[in-house]
């Protein structure tokens, strides 16, 4: 039995565009080619991080996070960001929307901020080795951290990307959980009016 033209046409479409999508995830260009398309989301200027003050009972910060350094491979103490506003990002290789932010976060850093506040970015899920590699081919500066133990309840999210910012008084001044992009002048005036 010979199948129709269109219905033969229509197959054939599919064929590709699974073709494609299998090719992308087999070679793991997914994550870029979906990371590049909320970019374009980025750009309009729609998606912005969330600037309000997270609820009551989770405005605590907590300086208990174990982390470990990316570039030296040394454990480092978060307290050494008590007293700075920080800027904590959650964030991994594979995560589409966290790739499509990270060039937001990475101009943020280049702006000079990092001399009024601390950058924290946390690789979560992936082995070191991965992450470097990563950073490396997209040409990163900004100080990036592996989680190295139980997170603290006061980061706990079930969402990659997730940001806060946290007051120089140790307070969660903002919690925002997805995608944003963070280099925009509102949310850098927020962050100024911190330091303040």
């Amino acid at each position: 039995m010979k199948l129709p033209t269109w219905l033969r046409r229509e197959l054939g479409q599919w064929g590709i565009l699974m073709g494609v999508a299998g090719g992308l995830y087999l070679t793991g260009w997914h994550t870029e080619v979906l990371g590049g398309l909320q970019r374009l989301v980025l750009a309009t200027g729609l998606v912005r991080p969330n600037l309000d003050p997270p609820a009551p009972g989770l405005a605590l910060a907590s300086y208990e996070l174990p982390l470990r350094s990316l570039a030296t491979g040394e454990r480092v103490d978060f307290g050494q960001f008590r007293g700075k506003v920080v800027f904590l990002n959650f964030w991994a290789t594979w995560c589409p929307p966290c790739v499509a932010e990270m060039p937001g976060i990475q101009a943020l850093y280049d702006r000079g901020l990092s001399r009024q506040l601390a950058f924290v970015l946390v690789a979560t899920g992936d082995e070191a080795e991965k992450v470097k590699r990563f950073i490396a081919r997209k040409g990163y500066t900004v100080p990036v951290y592996l989680l190295d133990g139980p997170l603290p309840p006061a980061y706990a999210s079930r969402v990659v990307p997730t940001t806060f910012v946290l007051s120089p008084t140790g307070q969660v001044m903002a919690r925002h959980e997805g995608l944003a992009d963070y280099d925009t002048e509102a949310f850098r005036n927020f962050l100024l009016g911190l330091t303040q």
